[in-house]
């Protein structure tokens, strides 16, 4: 006997129900999340190890960074975790224009981070912290403030890259609620682009102080 829900159009002919489609999706996603976490685990690991050897010179290397740059991104992305979260209500909601509008400010707000981002890579290579031919920081510790400016642009690129990922998705379902595709009955992709955009926001909360802020303020070195 065949269950009801498998005339639902929404569900996938492998899925038994609309419910066991969505916790699919979910756990799918959880599962990828979990790689990241090991993948950005292991570069918060290094930075740990290196900054324990180089405790001096990863301290010096903090004080070029820009912490008022730094804390508007931290803002810029926690406005949009929220925005995110919003849409996610509005499709499980079937608040169509409202969904469309929080899509939209999740994505703005993911260009303004990139561009903060950008100016601040600019800063570095016209004060010469950019590691390899470019790197012309003049201090006894060079080679381990390079080290420092190496696992910096290393760790916030690869996020960088997550959140241009996270444009392209968002975008891609931004163009599918314009079209009607999601409402109370289905919404699964609004779901899990929003698990990967939280996951996105919380790597850079660990960003922020590890790089911006340990170096300068923690008691230690001098």
């Amino acid at each position: 006997m065949s269950h009801p829900e498998r005339a639902n159009p929404y569900v996938s002919h492998q899925f038994e129900t609309a419910t066991q489609q969505r916790e699919a999706s979910i756990l799918g996603m959880w599962i990828f999340l979990a790689t990241e976490i090991m993948f950005f685990g292991g570069l918060f690991l290094a930075y740990t190890i290196y900054y324990n050897m180089y405790t001096d010179a990863f301290k010096e290397a903090s004080q070029h960074l820009d912490v008022m740059l730094g804390g508007i991104n931290t803002g810029v992305l926690i406005t949009s975790s929220l925005t995110m979260a919003m849409a996610v209500w509005a499709a499980q909601t079937s608040r169509q224009k409202l969904l469309v509008l929080f899509l939209s400010l999740t994505l703005v707000l993911a260009f303004v981070f990139l561009g903060v981002k950008a100016v601040e890579y600019m800063h570095k290579f016209h004060d010469g912290l950019v590691p390899g031919a470019l790197f012309t920081y003049d201090s006894p510790r060079r080679d381990q403030v390079q080290l420092f400016f190496f696992i910096y642009f290393v760790m916030t690129g690869l996020h960088g890259v997550h959140i241009l990922i996270g444009i392209g998705v968002i975008a891609a379902i931004l163009v599918m609620a314009i079209k009607g595709k999601f409402h109370a009955q289905y919404n699964n992709p609004v779901d899990v682009t929003g698990l990967y955009w939280h996951f996105v926001d919380v790597i850079w909360i660990f960003l922020f102080p590890l790089l911006y802020l340990i170096g300068r303020y923690l008691p230690g070195a001098h």
